[in-house]
């Protein structure tokens, strides 16, 4: 569970590895890594998967119960003709409206401020950092010293600028992130997309010299997912031909690379079931030991985990496979997703628990628990240093902080220290593999810019940089409010509104959602909404529904598959308290959703159509008969069920946007986004769902960025035009123009 440095630099320890090969970006904030500057330019992310052969192509009959097949055709003339009139049309009147320009403009500045915070991480005695803005708009990665971060404006070093490289190479590269060699970083894998899709190049480059290496390790375009094992050596799942990608379209093979051999004559270290979602391997450094770990990914959810000796044997680690588990310090630490029992004792999901590793290799099982849930509490993440972990817990979206050493194999537990209030507190370790009690400590509140502070655990921490207010937060101020949701259930929400609202039904309202995966939505300074709608006297909702990880495993269980219309009405409930409470009414208030998030907003548009003014629908899911065919979608059954199977279909069908939408209803005007080179979530979803709503007569609009990724889009001026597209189109259709 080595938090931020593992994530995006060493792949260290299990859990993460786990997580990374589950290509579950949104995990970054259960992993405390640092709060983002600004907002970031799209919703929670899902996992993702390389792009099938078209269905037409493979499923002919298909075409005879959905007419719209042939816009799954992702790069086909006829349907990129098909989208570019649909944006025409969209661009046409959204950017017309007189707030469109400013809106943009003043978007685009915050995402191109110099003034943003330069989240950095630490590799030897150096600090880098990934920058875009106006100059830069593909992005630098750059570097500095302490002493030189500590400055209000330091001296960066330039790394590799990518908009050079991309020029040099006449490609559309957008960075997709490296891990470096621990400990000497003198070398780094960096991943590189065309257009900004999950599917990377991956070219080893040396920092010091600042240049790519001509012999170094290099993967074709594919999902790839690399590690180091040692300076010659990585692990790599890869498209490595016929049969080596499962049906999810991840690595089904995970290979042991040794520098100067061909890609192909790698060897196996795991092959992992076509049913399952992939494999993968990683080695983690902790207090000066080192572990090689390997994964199998069963489903989302699901995996078994093996240490590998130096001999290539796997040991599996005996544990639920729901379970989640790392090593620190030598001890285990286990993160659990539903009850176990062991040697008569039953430990409950969402648990973290921690024993020495050898004992438990030994098959001893005397664990302590160093988190507790409750049904107001839940684990926010952990960090690792050198001689204790910091425990963020969530109470009530709340976070606080613990700090748990352990002495002759005892543990022992006190308070960090702090304030806690309606913000984020998060903090994650300086340096690597459990070297320094240095922290990093990133603060972000509704209203307040975002400060980091430096600091060792047992002292103070100094703040280092404070983000400048993006916006003119005066007379806001932050609620938390709870709704009952249809079967009783208290859901929680947030509401950023003027302090001095009158309580009439007449504010121009947007409630935001997402609603699955076990993903949190927790407090931060969200400069873009507001400059673009709070400041303006707009109301901000963030919704807590079931199906995220705001209570535990158990808040997200209790609306998986099945249960899947109890996120709905949870987001139903809050709406309705807002009208009840005279915040707003049917006709003033928006939503917002993207991916998981979009499908929330298609089944809102067919279930609730009489409850919103307008909504926002961003790289969604909303054909449920076919998600399990189209990119990811096979590895997200565990989230929403297998809809070729009667029992689950019966449950989907009752709410697939895409089979529900009728004519002859009078639905909200709908904004319809997504992505060409989404090859996580496929863009005919959306496709779809437009033009059935259009044969049907609906009013609704659509825009497709023709690059970008998941994320909607691939540079600041893209995030600024499709964020200005959803904010102005709000602003219309709800009056706050």
């Amino acid at each position: 569970m080595r938090r931020s440095e593992c994530m995006r630099e060493i792949g260290g320890s299990l859990h993460a590895m786990k997580l990374r090969a589950l290509w579950f970006t949104s995990v970054i904030v259960a992993c405390s890594s640092p709060a983002k500057p600004v907002e970031p330019p799209t919703m929670p992310t899902d996992p993702s998967t390389p792009e099938p052969t078209p269905p037409t192509a493979a499923n002919p009959t298909a075409a005879a119960d959905d007419p719209y097949l042939w816009l799954e055709d992702v790069g086909g003339d006829k349907s990129l003709a098909w989208a570019r009139e649909r944006n025409t049309k969209s661009e046409g009147e959204i950017t017309k409206v007189a707030s469109f320009e400013k809106t943009r403009d003043r978007i685009r500045a915050i995402l191109d401020s110099k003034d943003k915070i330069p989240n950095v991480n630490k590799r030897g005695n150096l600090y880098y950092n990934f920058w875009q803005d106006e100059k830069n708009p593909r992005g630098l990665i750059r570097r500095t010293s302490l002493a030189e971060y500590k400055k209000a404006q330091p001296t960066w070093e330039t790394v590799l600028d990518i908009d050079a490289l991309s020029a040099a190479e006449k490609e559309n590269w957008v960075y997709a992130g490296q891990t470096c060699l621990y400990p000497s970083y003198d070398r780094c894998l960096i991943s590189l997309s065309r257009g900004g899709g999950d599917a990377t190049v991956v070219r080893e480059f040396d920092p010091i010299k600042k240049q790519f290496i001509a012999d170094g390790f290099s993967t074709p375009e594919a999902k790839t997912d690399a590690a180091w094992k040692d300076k010659d050596t990585i692990y790599v799942g890869t498209d490595f031909g016929p049969n080596t990608l499962t049906n999810s379209g991840y690595a089904r093979i995970v290979k042991e690379w040794k520098r100067g051999t061909k890609l192909s004559e790698a060897i196996t270290v795991y092959e992992a079931q076509q049913t399952d979602i992939g494999a993968g391997a990683a080695r983690s450094w902790d207090h000066g030991a080192t572990y090689d770990f390997v994964s199998r990914v069963i489903s989302f959810f699901a995996n078994e985990q093996f240490i590998r000796g130096a001999d290539g044997k796997l040991t599996k680690i005996e544990i639920p496979n729901d379970a989640g588990a790392g090593v620190w310090n030598k001890q285990i630490l286990i993160t659990l997703r539903s009850d176990w029992t062991v040697e008569g004792k039953t430990w409950p999901r969402g648990a973290l628990l921690g024993m020495p590793f050898a004992d438990f290799l030994a098959g001893k099982r005397t664990f302590t628990m160093l988190f507790e849930p409750s049904p107001t509490k839940s684990l926010a993440g952990s960090a690792e240093f050198k001689s204790a972990l910091v425990i963020n817990e969530l109470e009530d979206i709340k976070n606080h902080l613990y700090v748990w050493t352990v002495k002759d194999n005892k543990w022992s537990k006190k308070p960090f220290g702090g304030k806690e209030d309606l913000g984020s507190t998060l903090v994650w370790p300086v340096d690597a593999a459990g070297v320094s009690d240095d922290y990093w400590m990133a603060k972000s509140d509704f209203l307040v810019p975002d400060t980091i502070a430096l600091g060792k655990l047992g002292g103070t921490p100094q703040v280092l940089k404070t983000q400048p207010a993006f916006y003119d937060a005066k007379g806001l101020h932050v609620e938390q409010h709870f709704a009952k949701s249809k079967d009783g259930t208290r859901v929680p929400y947030f509401q950023i509104s003027r302090k001095d609202m009158v309580l009439d039904g007449t504010h121009p309202t947007i409630l935001y959602g997402y609603g699955g995966f076990e993903v949190s939505m927790t407090p931060g300074y969200s400069a873009v909404s507001g400059a673009a709608w709070t400041e303006r006297g707009g109301v901000y909702i963030l919704a807590n529904i079931r199906g995220g990880g705001e209570y535990g495993p158990a808040w997200h269980q209790a609306a998986l598959r099945e249960k899947r219309q109890a996120a709905y009405d949870d987001f139903i409930a809050i709406a309705e308290d807002l009208i009840a409470r005279k915040v707003t009414s049917p006709k003033k208030l928006g939503i917002v959703g993207g991916s998981n998030g979009g499908l929330l907003m298609g089944v809102m548009l067919t279930q609730r159509p009489d409850l919103f003014g307008a909504i926002v629908c961003s790289v969604p899911l909303l054909d449920m008969k076919r998600y399990h065919k189209l990119l990811a979608g096979a590895s997200w059954m565990e989230e929403y069920g297998d809809p070729d199977k009667p029992e689950d279909w019966a449950a989907i069908a009752k709410y697939s946007p895409y089979q529900n939408v009728k004519k002859g209803v009078s639905y909200p005007r709908t904004l319809f986004t997504s992505s060409t080179r989404d090859d996580r979530v496929h863009p005919g979803h959306a496709r779809k769902m437009v033009a059935r709503m259009l044969e049907q007569g609906h009013d609704v609009l659509y825009y497709e960025n023709i690059e970008g990724g998941h994320g909607g889009a691939a540079n600041n001026e893209q995030v600024a035009f499709m964020q200005a597209l959803e904010y102005t189109f709000l602003a219309k259709q709800l009056g706050l123009e």
